[in-house]
């Protein structure tokens, strides 16, 4: 087990690999989203506050450049030289180009045909070469593989990886500075990079602290994988498509297992109610993936008590706004304070 989690030392060294590549992102917070808590449950929160951890300002328009950078900084020159390629439907995918931009490697980056197009757009700003194939997952998986070999690039995964899990720990160690006395983390759950980094970083400092992770019904890879005990492959099909990953990776499950309290698992509506709420009350442009953990807190589906400190993750912000009307009629209705 222990070798599937990132180690302290693992993580510092990302965080100084990252320096001056990535944001150090603000902590935002609310007393509207803590008096919708504190009517939804009646519990007070600390502060009259909810915290907002604001990943969807980030490099990008989400958290994952941290990972990414960490994980190219650390190619051998052979590797950069020959380039990298990956799969991804969107953020982890501007997360690869961005590093490549930053790191002078060539990314190749495998995008399922229906990926968002401003996400594609984004890859293709970055510089990556983008290649739009497949319809379902394994079938662009089953692509990446073939041209990943026949062109000699070196794969990096989007997110089962050790490198990309530290790199995505320091969103944990920037909570635990600004918010030292934090009790409880919510983050969103798609193949699990970024709630195995955090959960792993905020436990480790602050064994007392909690960490809910938040799930897609519909892209509900983790709580799978967590009651058969490895990972299981999914089709997801979440409005978060930034959540809906394939599966969860061997190594996210083990940080899960060992650091995160329990994963809650929410339905679209309540997706978009997050979403909405942010977009409204706190003047945050937010994409359904990103506003995931803020729409079971709201909706009462955390488990939280009087008085507790509570930090949401709002992971990414790249809203494809051809939709957005779309998304606001679809939003569960939220209990007003």
């Amino acid at each position: 087990m222990a070798d599937l989690i990132a180690s302290p030392e693992r993580i510092a060294a990302a965080r100084e690999r990252m320096a001056g590549k990535v944001h150090r992102t603000p902590m935002l917070s609310s007393s509207t989203a803590a008096a919708f808590v504190r009517a939804q449950t009646g519990v007070r929160l600390a502060d009259d506050r909810v915290y907002l951890k604001a990943e969807h300002l980030q490099k990008t328009g989400s958290y994952k450049p941290r990972g990414m950078v960490n994980k190219v900084a650390t190619l051998g020159l052979d590797e950069r030289q020959r380039g990298v390629i990956t799969i991804s439907a969107g953020n982890a995918a501007q997360g690869y180009a961005y590093a490549g931009h930053v790191e002078g490697v060539p990314i190749t980056v495998v995008m399922p045909l229906a990926a968002n197009p401003a996400k594609v757009a984004a890859c293709r700003g970055y510089g990556a070469e983008v290649i739009l194939i497949g319809s379902t997952f394994e079938e662009s998986w089953a692509q990446m593989e073939r041209i990943g070999a026949e062109r000699g690039l070196v794969f990096c995964h989007p997110f089962d990886d050790l490198d990309v899990i530290a790199g995505q720990a320091s969103v944990g160690l920037e909570i635990l500075e600004d918010l030292p006395d934090v009790d409880l983390v919510i983050v969103g759950i798609g193949g699990g990079g970024l709630v195995s980094g955090v959960s792993t970083a905020i436990r480790r400092a602050r064994p007392s602290a909690r960490v809910v992770g938040v799930e897609p019904e519909l892209a509900n890879g983790m709580v799978l994988a967590l009651a058969a005990g490895h990972p299981v492959n999914i089709a997801p099909r979440s409005v978060a498509d930034g959540l809906n990953g394939p599966y969860a990776g061997e190594r996210n499950i083990a940080a899960v297992q060992a650091f995160v309290e329990q994963v809650v698992v929410i339905d679209d509506a309540t997706i978009l109610a997050g979403m909405r709420f942010a977009l409204e009350r706190t003047k945050q442009v937010v994409e359904p993936a990103g506003a995931a953990g803020l729409g079971a807190l709201l909706t009462g589906q955390i488990p939280i008590h009087d008085g507790e400190r509570v930090c949401v993750i709002l992971s990414g912000g790249n809203l494809d706004l051809t939709k957005l009307a779309d998304y606001l009629e679809r939003a569960a209705p939220l209990t007003a304070p």
